[in-house]
């Protein structure tokens, strides 16, 4: 009997394409499972969802949802957790607002966000809604380390169907461009805290003292750090490599990650906005505010706030003349690196301009060779010593090169991306403290105006459990295993400290390495290259990173990749790879009614849930149902069903179908369980005997624009006759 209150497999609801495919995908996975009497129900953590669980006092009673964020945070710390994970949106403050101005066209009764907020009721709803942006789902579900790699079957394809890599030369004028000092690497400080404590951030001013932050707790064991960039050095920095860029004659590009470093990088992206504007600033600068412009926001908003101001566009005009050409997320729209923040995400931006030989594509519709801007330290130089060894050493193969498998440190909020609630934009020089319970200062740091102080933590047992996580996975594979660490680094050196001391104890240190990030990246490049592999153990900002860096090179995508969270009190998390692209492909299902995201990493997800499922509930039909997902998975590799791009091809839906009916085929065929083969035979005979008029009414259905009734919050009537236009397919599936 199938338990439907508490199923036995959480399915996230999300956001864009991975949430459209899922309304195709679903229901297959449901009647599948249903055999082995395994349940999969679904929480939604889509943007909008969490919207609307936010100001249930704004809504009608039947308009209001249950936080089902809050529930699953609940959920991932117990051992019942099992839970796939879809990519949800990590909102900007232009995405948020969107979604916001959607559901109340469709009559949610939501309040406005106020970029100004004047009263207190304003600054009231600002605040809660800024608990919606950026990383806010991920360290709430996030309660264990990360275990990524590519899945055998993924890999094998990728080996024996190499992508297309672009050429490299040794003269490339493409570089990273860091700040030479000043930046949050520099000015990090760190301590391990020997005792549970409680700290307060103040800002000491001549003017007196603000407290930033009243209390923070921290169990025994926390590394804690506190870091700031210098807003000045900043603003110095980015004129600079403006002028450099036009001198050298190539595209100017900015990368980060305003998405999950909600605070700190919308800020960063805000004086990169001025200084390619800096005149315009200068001249209007005061007009401009008067208008509502916000350069965090980007360019894009920025346009449209002074539209109507034609001295001002001119201006605009002008110094965009005598700027070097731009990097452009979209050149035939005009949208450029600088329109919106949450467009270039640098762990996606980065690896496909590698992968593309360093080029990065100009407002002619051209590649052309590109500065990448990561103003901080901490994490650019992987990226610059990347592309030395592509330089020096040309385009990798594909068909041989081997692996990087990673271990991250990402439980209970680890490293910066736990820093949003400590982050805060400098509006008087003075000095930031950190001050314990017992009056001592822990951290104390001079700041002027303009300046981001951050401060992050990361707890003793998650440090702990991430290593050993690495340890269990050397010793599985055999793998070459390096620990990405600089000890130059205050946090770093912090974490060396425990890590030494665990290898010592369990008698593996000969088995590890320890290196700074540049030259982890270096062995690890040099030793995929001879076809070897190796295992990157990294923190939380460089296990995001690497697993979108060495996934895009070796197999042209990081949303293939298997994905498992194993949580620290016994239950898992599946994830389902990146979702990077998948605006522009909700933007081709509106057009064209064609969605080309693949489904391969949800595939390979449901693999490993049914697995675990089967261990953990000792359902002996849920591990036959996971070797049958597999076998699936590889018969849509081998035989080319993976999603096309081009409209009028096999897209997202074809190769639903196709994973359902190669499922079927080896559930039917194995002999294991004799009442599930002859279940899923009549089943597999349905979709061969049907194969040509499934294929036919999937393609009839493309060519046209498609009305899903939302972007953010779809019509489910809508949405589901748009992904399931197959009346045959749906009748066999049920």
């Amino acid at each position: 009997m199938v338990n439907t209150a508490n199923p036995d497999i959480v399915y996230t609801k999300v956001d864009e394409a991975p949430e459209l495919a899922s309304a195709s995908l679903l229901p297959i996975l449901q009647r599948f499972a249903a055999a082995a009497g395994v349940s999969i129900g679904t929480k939604d953590i889509s943007l909008a969802g969490r919207i609307l669980a936010t100001f249930p006092d704004h809504l009608k009673e039947d308009l209001r949802v249950s936080d089902d964020l809050a529930e699953l945070g609940a959920l991932v710390k117990t051992a019942a957790a099992n839970v796939i994970k879809l990519p949800n949106i990590s909102a900007s403050v232009p995405q948020l607002v969107a979604a916001i101005e959607e559901l109340q066209s469709q009559g949610f009764a939501l309040p406005d966000y106020h970029e100004t907020p004047s009263s207190d009721a304003e600054k009231e709803i600002r605040a809660r809604y800024d608990t919606l942006k950026g990383s806010a789902v991920n360290p709430v579900l996030r309660e264990g380390n990360s275990d990524r790699r590519a899945a055998t079957a993924v890999k094998k394809f990728a080996q024996a169907n190499p992508h297309r890599m672009g050429d490299w030369s040794a003269d490339s004028k493409t570089r990273v461009a860091s700040m030479s000092g000043n930046d949050f690497f520099s000015n990090e400080r760190s301590a391990t805290l020997k005792e549970e404590a409680t700290a307060k951030i103040v800002l000491v001013t001549a003017s007196g003292e603000t407290v930033l932050k009243d209390a923070v707790s921290y169990p025994a064991g926390t590394v804690v750090d506190a870091t700031f960039m210098s807003g000045s050095s900043l603003g110095a920095f980015l004129a600079e490599e403006i002028e450099k860029t036009k001198a050298e004659g190539v595209l100017f590009s900015l990368h980060l990650k305003a998405t999950m470093m909600k605070v700190s990088d919308p800020i960063i992206f805000g004086h990169a906005v001025k200084a390619w504007l800096a005149p315009v600033f200068e001249k209007f600068g005061d007009r401009m505010a008067d208008l509502g412009v916000n350069p965090n926001q980007g360019m894009g908003t920025l346009l449209e706030k002074v539209e109507g101001d034609a001295e001002i566009m001119a201006a605009i005009d002008a110094v965009t003349a005598q700027r070097p050409p731009m990097y452009m997320v979209n050149s035939d729209k005009g949208i450029t690196n600088l329109h919106v923040p949450s467009d270039v995400i640098i762990d996606a931006s980065m690896p496909a301009l590698i992968r593309a030989g360093g080029k990065g594509w100009g407002p002619s519709g051209e590649e052309a060779d590109t500065v990448c801007v990561i103003p901080d330290n901490s994490y650019a130089p992987i990226y610059d010593e990347a592309i030395a060894f592509f330089k020096a050493n040309g385009k990798m193969n594909p068909a041989t090169v081997g692996t990087v498998q990673n271990l991250g440190l990402m439980a209970q909020k680890a490293e910066e991306y736990g820093s949003h609630p400590t982050t805060f934009e400098i509006a008087e020089a003075g000095t930031v403290k950190m001050v314990l319970q017992d009056g001592s200062v822990l951290h104390e740091t001079a700041v002027e105006a303009g300046d981001i102080w951050r401060s992050a933590s990361t707890r003793k047992a998650p440090i702990e459990d991430w290593v050993n996580l690495a340890i269990e996975r050397q010793k599985t594979t055999g793998f070459r295993a390096i620990f990405w660490l600089d000890e130059n680094r205050a946090h770093d050196a912090e974490l060396i400290a425990y890590v030494k001391p665990i290898l010592e104890a369990k008698g593996v240190a000969d088995k590890f390495e320890i290196m700074k990030p540049a030259d982890a990246t270096r062995a690890s490049l040099e030793t995929i290259t001879k076809g070897e592999n190796t295992i990157a153990v990294s923190g939380n900002v460089l296990r995001d990173y690497l697993t979108d860096l060495f996934p895009i090179l070796e197999l042209a995508t990081s949303a293939k990749m298997l994905s498992i969270v194993k949580l620290m009190q016994g239950g898992g998390l599946f994830e389902t790879g990146a979702g990077g692209s998948a605006p522009k492909h909700v933007q081709q299902l509106e057009a064209e009614n064609h969605l080309r995201w693949d489904s391969l990493g949800e595939f390979c997800a449901l693999g490993e849930s049914f697995k675990f499922l089967a261990e953990t509930k000792n359902n002996a039909r849920a591990k036959i149902l996971g070797d049958a997902v597999e076998d699936a998975t590889q018969g849509i590799l081998d035989n080319g069903h993976s999603p096309s791009r081009k409209v009028g091809e096999p897209d997202n839906r074809d190769s639903h179908y196709w994973f359902a009916r190669y499922w079927a085929d080896a559930l039917a065929a194995q002999t294991d369980d004799a009442g599930l083969a002859e279940e899923f035979a009549p089943i597999a005979a349905a979709l061969a005997e049907n194969e040509a008029k499934i294929i036919a009414e999937l393609a009839a259905a493309q060519g046209k624009a498609a009305d899903t009734g939302g972007y953010f919050h779809a019509d489910p009537a809508k949405r589901d006759a748009v992904m399931r236009p197959s009346a045959t397919l749906n009748a066999i599936i049920g």
